[in-house]
Parts: structure tokens; sequence; C-alpha cells
């Protein structure tokens, strides 16, 4: 019996934050200590665990990660880590707190299985991510923190922001991720821009390689860019990324298009994603390969609601897969599903 079918319908009465909030509540309690982590993993956790992959230099015990946005602040993140996943992808997280976009900020499009959300970086800060980052670390499972920078902080001087969440996140995670695609932070996405990247991301590698001295280890950056950006402009970031020596890309953020869309909510702004963002995400996925000729790994993350979209980025030339607006819709037993159906893996 599939406990959450027989649960979703209730959890779909409460708002969508409020639901989100009493998941990451419990997967917290779930991490908190090694009987109901023992309990998490005897529930959830896949009896295949690979393909495992080899890429940024880092080992993933299997394609399948956690999309930035479910854990932002690093409270649930020992809990999830009992669910089966390769990797978890903590954030977004800004150097100051910030209290993000006013609500009601998130939609359910239930019709569409999909999600509308208008968050704007809502974040406890840095410090406090440092602080759920102490102490003994899950075994088995890579690590990434997506960062960006605060609201008000121009964009001139954005870099500033990214290079202080790079030098203080380094040491506790295996890789970044530089967030310049969502569309719900003002201006974040005109980061993207050619010139604009490259004076973000030159100072990045620059920082990076100190980082790389005094750790004894590479952390690998990737940049997370947005699945909205036209030929000239995809080809303008991926060009900074190669050029600024980036170890891959997360394609990519929610979507501001609206196209065949059912629920009377797709009015709503924000950035879409879930099932809708499937087809667009996988093209992307594809063009980004090609235009790179392989040499840049694509990490696929949108639409993920099953094992055929999940083998459909593998298929595209992706190297990963994440998910987030597919548990909201399947449950957590959905990383357990995925895997045990037989990933293939056609380029690493």
């Amino acid at each position: 019996m599939n406990l959450y079918a027989f649960l979703r319908p209730l959890i779909f009465r409460l708002a969508p934050e409020t639901a989100h909030h009493w998941v990451i509540a419990l997967l917290r309690l779930g991490g908190s200590n090694a009987l109901t982590r023992a309990v998490l993993r005897a529930w959830f956790e896949p009896e295949t665990q690979g393909p495992p992959v080899q890429v940024f230099g880092l080992s993933f015990r299997n394609p399948l990660g956690l999309a930035a946005g479910f854990d932002k602040d690093g409270l649930a993140w020992r809990g999830l880590a009992c669910l089966g996943f390769g990797h978890l992808e903590l954030g977004t997280v800004t150097p100051r707190p910030q209290a993000g976009n006013p609500p009601p900020r998130v939609f359910r499009l239930v019709e569409d299985q999909a999600i509308i959300n208008r968050m704007g970086f809502p974040s406890r800060g840095a410090e406090f991510l440092v602080q759920r980052l102490q102490g003994k670390r899950p075994q088995g499972v890579i690590l990434g923190v997506n960062i960006g920078k605060n609201r008000q902080t121009p964009l001139e001087e954005a870099a500033q922001d990214y290079l202080y969440l790079l030098r203080i996140f380094a040491p506790l995670c295996d890789y970044l991720a530089i967030n310049v695609s969502s569309p719900n932070t003002p201006g974040l996405r005109q980061l993207q821009q050619r010139q604009m990247l490259e004076d973000l991301l030159h100072p990045l590698a620059e920082a990076r390689k100190a980082q790389e001295h005094a750790l004894g280890r590479r952390v690998p950056l990737l940049v997370k860019i947005a699945p909205d950006l036209d030929d000239e402009g995809l080809d303008a970031a991926l060009e900074a990324i190669v050029r600024c020596g980036m170890d891959g890309v997360i394609v990519g953020n929610t979507t501001l298009q609206r196209q065949g869309l059912g629920s009377p909510l797709a009015t709503e702004t924000g950035g879409l994603s879930g099932l809708p963002l499937n087809d667009l995400n996988t093209r992307l996925v594809a063009q980004v390969v090609k235009r790179t000729g392989g040499k840049l790994p694509v990490v696929a993350s949108g639409g993920v609601m099953g094992p055929v979209q999940a083998q459909e980025k593998l298929d595209a030339g992706a190297v990963l897969v994440q998910l987030y607006s597919g548990l909201i819709y399947e449950g957590p037993a959905l990383v357990k599903r995925i895997l045990e159906s037989g990933l293939r893996l056609t380029r690493i």
C-alpha cells in the first residue's frame, strides 16, 4: 500500500508552506538520532544503490539528488540522507538572514502536478547553516551548498556576497552551486549575461584556488542557470562558465513559462516547477551537452516525477538528476522507486 497516496489529500488541505514546514520538522526529528535514522532507512532506503557516478572529482553512490530549495537552512538534511539520495543540495543560503517575499508565495497546481513559487531566497543566513552542518556527517551522501546574494545587495557588489559564502562553506561541503537564476530575486538573472557572469565567476575561481591550497582538496563549483535563456543567452552563459573554469552546470531553475497549464492558479507570478517543466528541461540538458561538446558535466533539475523522467535526463546527457516537486506529489518513497527501476547511465 502506498501510504503517501492515502495521506496526500490530508497534507494538501494545508497551505503549501505549512505542509512543507511539518515535513521538514518530521525529517529533522527522523534524522536526530541513530534509532530514528535506522527506521527511516528501513522504510525508504532502496535495495539498489547504483549506478555509481564519478564526476567533478567526487564519487556519488547513485545519480539521484535533492535539489536546492527543499531544505534551505539545513534543518532536515540528516533525515533526508536516509531516503537513498546520492547527494543533497542545501540552500539557497544568503550571507545575512532575510525573510524573502511576503506570503502567500507557494501554490500547488494539482491539475498540472506543478508548483509555482515566488519565495525570494528566504534564509536564516550563513551563520545558521554553518551551525547546522557541525557534527558527524552521514556516510555515503555528497553534500552541496547552493549560494546566492542577499536581495538588498546591488548587482555590482554581488561577487562579495558569493565570495563570502564560498569561503565559509568550502570547508563544510563537497561542492558549491552558484545560483544566478532564480526568477524571484529582482535582477538576479542579469548575472547570467556574459560579462556580468565572468565578473562574478573569475573572483570565485581565484578564491577557490586559495581554498584548495588551504583544504588540500578541490571544491567543485557548479553554476545553476535558468531554463528561459534564449540561444544567444545560453551560448553566452556557457562560454563564461567554461572560460572561468567552472566544474559543471545545473540545468536549471524554475521557469516563467506557462504553456499548457490547466490550473486556475497558473496566473500566479513566480517560478514554475514540476511535471510541466520536464520536457523543457530535458531539451535544455541536451542543448547544453551539444553546445559544450559534452565537456561540461550537466546536472538535470526540473520535472522529475518518476523513473521515466529521471532516465530521460540521463539519456539526454545529464550525469546527475535532482528532485524537488516530485517529492511533493509522490512522497519520500520516490527516491527508492526511481533507483529500483534500474537507472542506466549513458554518459560519464
